[in-house]
């Protein structure tokens, strides 16, 4: 057995990596991972916000198969969990941070606690830091070492003059006292407790909102630099495109993304959205310094050689780009994502960059692969092994695949405003190497030539030229639903010697 690091930062942008190519952002630690480990550089994750993105990486199954549409959706509990997997071998998984699982309701009283909350705990988990939206550990930590903390506990994020704007400001808590730092600080004590092979898992908050980061990651990068945002240049133009994302320009809040003024988040300037977007770039380099923290600890422990090495993240941001902030709809921005293994055992590999498409359902049997357990043959995701030996898999993904459902259980506003019904506000996305095609269960489709149009500005779905395209991809997105429905029982079969396994091999 092996020790495990299983790192999740969370609104993780896959392109905000120096070892991709960034132009401006750094993050030495990340690169270093990469050059001596695999790095994925089309993966994908299945879905958004936390909570679906997080069921789909945790079970290696597709929101389509889990049902975890929203933050609040229970994760039924007959779905085999990687915590529960990893107890199959042998390892108490535990975590620092937060998972958003929803608590089946059938598994438990009516009167339980955790059925009041999206943010529970993935069946299976050691909890040894809990840190949910309201971070309570890392409150009482900061309290003790002397910082301020406000009667509303949410403006410890606010600089120590109180200026609500925090467009570029440090919060009143140092780069040694931030919620990454307060959690691998946890996990030294830890790690220094263990007498035996273990499984963690590091679930950072950070790059998600509040953007905001304390110094030297605040100034760390210029505004003015970077690339272009990947937009039309006016949001109405945006809007024109399609009635979902009309309906989101309207929706969205600046105050749900950043503490600032009120008003939608198309309000706003350019050096508005850049000084954002500088501030979430310090805010991946903050958490790729603590990323390198992680690694002196074990390295000084003795146990870095000994321990298996995961990072990315449960989903990505929009960063501005098509004037949109958050984790939402169809577009890249929201779902590609990093993904970096470092297999001390497969060192000959070191610095390989896979360029075929990887999706998050892949993750949960990858890692049970390597650590030498049995991959249940329902899952949707497959292992990644291969890659990691220097081969690939005799059938690499040609396609990604994702989706997003945007309904509103409390008070149903999408479907309002959009004139559908509760169960038409949900997407599935099909995106090859030529074309990106969006169907969507209440609204007109969207078709994308993403190899001519990278920035995804033109909807070809009503171009008559690109008619037999539509078709296409809508067959093909039929027949991976089809393929991909729950098949835990579908493949067997009762016969006079007993259940087969028509998927056994």
């Amino acid at each position: 057995m092996r020790n495990v690091v299983f790192i999740t930062a969370d609104q993780w942008r896959a392109d905000c990596v120096g070892a991709a190519g960034h132009p401006v952002v750094r993050t030495p630690n990340i690169d270093r991972l990469a050059a001596e480990g695999v790095r994925f550089a089309r993966h994908f994750t299945q879905a958004a916000p936390c909570a679906p993105a997080r069921a789909c990486l945790y079970t290696g199954l597709y929101q389509m198969t889990n049902r975890v549409v929203r933050n609040g959706t229970p994760l039924d509990a007959r779905h085999l969990t990687l915590a529960q997997a990893m107890r199959g071998l042998g390892y108490d998984p535990t975590l620092f941070g937060y998972t958003d699982t929803g608590l089946d309701p059938r598994s438990t009283v009516p009167e339980d606690p955790w059925l009041r909350t999206y943010e529970g705990i993935l069946p299976g988990m050691t909890v040894r830091t809990f840190l949910p939206e309201y971070p309570g550990p890392w409150l009482s930590w900061l309290a003790a070492r002397g910082v301020d903390i406000p009667g509303s506990w949410q403006n410890v994020y606010m600089p120590a003059d109180g200026e609500p704007a925090l467009w570029g400001k440090p919060p009143r808590y140092g780069a040694d006292e931030t919620q990454t730092a307060f959690l691998v600080g946890e996990f030294e004590r830890w790690v220094s407790e263990q007498r035996a092979p273990w499984f963690c898992h590091l679930s950072f908050l950070m790059p998600h909102p509040p953007f905001v980061v304390p110094e030297p990651y605040c100034s760390m990068y210029d505004p003015a630099s970077g690339p272009a945002f990947a937009r039309a240049a006016h949001f109405e133009v945006e809007a024109q495109k399609h009635p979902y994302l009309r309906y989101v320009q309207e929706a969205l809040r600046k105050h749900e993304r950043i503490y600032g003024p009120p008003g939608p988040t198309t309000d706003g300037s350019e050096a508005d959205a850049r000084q954002v977007r500088a501030t979430y770039w310090g805010m991946v380099s903050e958490v790729d310094a603590q990323i390198g923290r992680i690694r002196s600890i074990l390295e000084k422990a003795g146990q870095w050689d000994d321990t298996l090495f995961i990072v990315t993240s449960d989903h990505a941001e929009q960063l501005g780009d098509h004037h949109l902030w958050g984790k939402l709809g169809f577009y890249d921005q929201s779902y590609a994502v990093p993904l970096i293994i470092r297999d001390p055992g497969r060192r000959a590999t070191a610095g390989r960059v896979v360029e075929d498409f990887t999706e998050a359902v892949d993750l949960m049997p990858t890692i049970v692969d390597l650590l030498g357990g049995a991959v249940p043959n329902h899952l949707d995701g497959r292992p990644l092994t291969a890659y990691l030996d220097g081969g690939a898999p005799a059938e690499p993904r040609r396609e990604v695949h994702w989706e997003f459902d945007f309904r509103d259980g409390a008070d149903q506003r999408p479907a309002k405003h959009l004139g559908i019904g509760f169960d038409d506000c949900a997407l599935a996305v099909i995106r090859d190497e030529r074309f990106k095609y969006v169907h969507f269960a209440g609204l007109p489709p969207l078709l994308f030539d993403i190899a001519n149009d990278p920035a995804e500005l033109v909807n070809l779905a009503e171009d008559p030229a690109h008619q037999s395209v539509r078709v296409a991809c809508a067959e093909r997105m039929l027949a991976w639903r089809a393929r991909h429905l729950d098949r835990r029982l579908s493949g067997i079969e009762l016969t006079e010697a007993g259940p087969v396994d028509g998927r056994a091999e």
